[in-house]
């Protein structure tokens, strides 16, 4: 049996990563870029999707001031790996919301046939919903169809984030996801989008992911992080 089937290795391990991520966050040296778009988001309330690519999950405490921010739920896949990832990122103040936003059934999720997608716009109703949309099997850094269904669904404002932190260990991983290491220098880059009239959903996927890399890049650049 895998051991992250076990409910008690889960709940021990999701206690581990919550308080190694925060120590991380906490003894870090940061700095933000585009903070004014965040700040904007702060401000207004309401819904808000907040993106950033599966690999840097670990590093999602630095970009988010839960006294600020709106109430803030996650979009986690319904695998063992997503159920020991969702306890963790709740105990950090991120409860979550279960499916995964690499649907790229069109026609299915928008009869509402996605428990993923339905929960997602109830939630984008009062606050924010976090979404790593190239999870939750990849291929990294390549966006599915979803996110962008679920903005023009929505009409809620997207905040695209990159997050960066040196040292870091980096995981043999399909994503080659990145865990901070403690007293080091952390970076987060915000751009802020909308839903555009016109282009169709994969278009506006692979708008939104090249600017999402971007992001991800500026901050990487900040911190020296090398880019695989």
């Amino acid at each position: 049996m895998r051991p992250l089937r076990n409910p008690l290795v889960q709940t021990v391990l999701s206690h581990v990563l919550a308080g190694w991520m925060q120590f991380c966050v906490a003894t870090s040296r940061w700095t933000y870029e585009g903070r004014e778009h965040v700040e904007q988001v702060w401000d207004d309330g309401g819904g808000v999707i907040c993106t950033f690519w599966h690999s840097r999950i670990a590093l999602c405490p630095a970009c988010w001031d839960l006294k600020r921010g709106q109430p803030t739920k996650a979009l986690v896949s319904l695998s063992t790996d997503g159920q020991f990832i969702a306890r963790a990122l709740a105990l950090i103040g991120f409860p979550a919301v279960r499916g995964s936003s690499a649907n790229k059934d069109k026609a299915d999720a928008a009869k509402g046939g996605s428990r993923a997608l339905r929960d997602g716009l109830k939630q984008l109703k009062i606050g924010g919903l976090a979404i790593t949309p190239d999870g939750p099997r990849g291929p990294a850094r390549v966006m599915g169809e979803g996110l962008p269904l679920m903005a023009r669904m929505s009409d809620a404002p997207v905040l695209i984030i990159g997050m960066s932190c040196n040292p870091a260990i980096r995981l043999n991983s399909w994503d080659r996801a990145i865990l901070p290491l403690p007293f080091g220098r952390g970076a987060v880059v915000y751009d802020l989008v909308r839903y555009p009239e016109g282009p169709e959903l994969a278009e506006v996927a692979d708008l939104w992911a090249d600017r999402l890399t971007a992001v991800e890049a500026r901050a990487d650049a900040i911190t020296g992080l090398e880019r695989l």
